[in-house]
């Protein structure tokens, strides 16, 4: 299914030089969302550091090229690059996407019988630098553009019904501000250590933006070794919407690989958003590790509407195999199962869910 080049970008045999990998790969996926995918994808890890330095972890650049069953092209380019000694931080994402997607409707009650297609054409670019203020303690800026070139919904149907937002091509563009408490071991698989972000974005007619509203997102990690070969993980995730102009491709998204495994992306649309998530992960032989999850979450168009008596519910469990085995970093085979008639699929990816 895989094949792997792994080229050392430098080749002196000096254990005391920070040394970059380059790892390319042709790549099958599948998600819920989009079915079986092929294309091809890899990282190039490197150290912004010629010598061996503690305080400053692995920067990264992660691509992906792919084409799904279900017609779907996707193309990003991301990763975090970490300056010496930890002093800025940069994070990137640039992508372009032709998706053809569902939508059952805004509101966190929408029945499955709802469910309709449309097919959407987006440039993505978000850039988040950081600067350390403190140990471990960061503040930065971050600039974020969407451009929906192309969307095309059913005439008549629930776009029209509920009046959404961003049923014809925009863009949104904003400025924000983030801070950041990390002292995670490791970007990829940490056993200790803890990330508290909080960032907030304000999109503006004066940055060109087609749509004016603010958007809060707050993420608390927290990872604990328990024995030498497991570790428990644990999430929570606030995505907050604020104004009555928000489109729908930047409206809180429930479900994914990433939070919610089991139920579509989307599945769930409303301005806020709540989660929580667990993993409990065990390295098995080698280069195979094991996981359980189970998460918890909800969307809402006011958060005081937010019950924790309402609550939707994912569990399951997967496997994990490290294509690099230095730097920790998997593939993913993830089957997750979601409350409720016929939430459940596979997930092949690369990289952690966080």
């Amino acid at each position: 299914m895989y094949s792997a080049f792994d080229a050392a970008a430098q080749t002196k045999n000096d254990s005391s030089i920070n040394k970059s990998h380059l790892l390319a790969l042709p790549v099958i996926s599948r998600s819920i969302e989009t079915d079986w995918s092929f294309g091809a994808g890899g990282t190039y890890t490197f150290y912004t550091t010629r010598k061996k330095d503690s305080t400053t972890r692995t920067s990264s650049i992660r691509f992906l090229g792919s084409y799904s069953l279900r017609k779907q092209f996707l193309f990003t380019v991301n990763g975090p690059v970490f300056f010496p000694g930890e002093k800025y931080i940069l994070n990137s994402h640039f992508s372009f996407s032709s998706f053809p997607d569902r939508f059952w409707g805004v509101g966190n009650h929408t029945p499955d019988d709802n469910e309709e297609e449309y097919v959407f054409k987006q440039f993505y670019v978000r850039l988040h630098g950081e600067r350390l203020l403190g140990k471990n303690f960061f503040a930065g800026l971050i600039y974020d553009f969407q451009r929906v070139i192309n969307i095309n919904t059913q005439p008549g149907g629930l776009f029209d019904q509920q009046n959404v937002a961003g049923k014809n091509p925009y863009q949104v563009s904003g400025l924000g501000l983030s801070f950041s408490w990390d002292t995670r071991n490791n970007t990829f698989w940490p056993n200790k250590g803890h990330l508290f972000s909080l960032q907030a974005t304000h999109y503006t007619s004066l940055l060109f933006s087609d749509h004016r509203f603010n958007n809060i997102i707050a993420d608390a990690r927290w990872f604990k070794q328990i024995t030498r070969k497991q570790i428990l993980a644990l999430q929570g995730y606030i995505f907050l919407n604020t104004g009555a102009d928000v489109p729908i491709r930047s409206i809180a998204s429930l479900g994914g690989a990433d939070r919610m495994r089991g139920f579509y992306s989307g599945r769930y649309r409303d301005d806020h958003l709540l989660s929580l998530q667990t993993e409990y992960r065990i390295h098995l032989y080698k280069r195979i590790s094991a996981v359980g999850f189970a998460g918890m979450g909800d969307v809402a168009g006011r958060f005081s509407k937010l019950s924790m008596q309402r609550l939707k519910y994912s569990y399951g469990g997967g496997l994990r195999f490290a294509v690099n085995k230095n730097e920790k970093l998997h593939i993913r085979f993830d089957y997750g199962f979601g409350s409720g008639k016929g939430n459940n699929g596979f997930y092949l990816q690369f990289g952690e869910a966080f």
